[in-house]
């Protein structure tokens, strides 16, 4: 099968086109990576607390993906396939650097992603969603690899628990409980985030990518989901 001949409709489509890289088609791959990177990158940049770790690691998942390809049945969509190697390959980049001592600056990730600024044109506006983001992002890079991995694939990608926990090899119970530690330690950390109520804060949290806190706390979520 060429990828050409590939219609692009989502799950059916991606199996089409491992099955036509299976048969020695490497475009089809190809435009595997070009539908997926998009979709990872913001948790990669999340997970890793970087940018650059995450450009990284996005390539180091692809490489793996491929070596592996003939592992992949088709029990689950592609993306879930291609989401948990990601994941796995993200904390064990961010054990590595934790033990090497090479954490990066903690406004390093929200600089990757800078605020909406479509819904005001005001510059410290701009700048005041920009520094709130990277408090958040300074409050993730703060948590031990496992208890952020979960804050990230539950909070910001609203994964259920029985996905994060066939993602990390972990029981539900233990996703659960990870999770309400990491978010008390967020919801100490953010404390003067949440809590503030000025105009400022107010509107911060109307646009798309303006945080008050973050999507999983109470005050920002209406009590943090399930």
């Amino acid at each position: 099968m060429d990828a050409s001949n590939v219609m692009m409709t989502g799950r059916d489509d991606d199996q089409g086109l491992v099955r036509a890289c299976r048969g020695g088609d490497t475009e089809a791959f190809g435009i595997l990576v070009r539908r997926h990177q998009d979709r990872l990158y913001p948790t990669l940049v999340r997970l890793t607390g970087s940018a650059e770790n995450a450009q990284d690691v996005l390539q180091d998942t692809f490489i793996r993906a491929f070596e592996k390809l003939d592992q992949f049945h088709g029990e689950s969509s592609f993306y879930t396939w291609i989401y948990r190697i990601a994941v796995n390959l993200a904390l064990s980049d961010r054990r590595k650097r934790r033990r090497g001592g090479a954490e990066v600056p903690p406004a390093a990730a929200a600089a990757a992603e800078p605020a909406d600024r479509s819904r005001e044109n005001d510059p410290s506006f701009a700048l005041e969603c920009v520094e709130r983001e990277a408090l958040v992002e300074e409050a993730l890079n703060a948590l031990a690899p496992d208890h952020r991995a979960v804050v990230v694939l539950k909070d910001f990608d609203g994964r259920r628990y029985e996905e994060i926990a066939e993602v990390l090899g972990i029981p539900v119970g233990t996703v659960r409980s990870r999770l309400h530690r990491a978010r008390c330690e967020l919801r100490e950390r953010l404390r003067p985030l949440i809590e503030d109520s000025s105009p400022a804060a107010s509107r911060a949290g109307e646009g798309e990518r303006g945080i008050r806190a973050w999507p999983g706390d109470p005050a920002a979520a209406g009590g943090g989901g399930s």
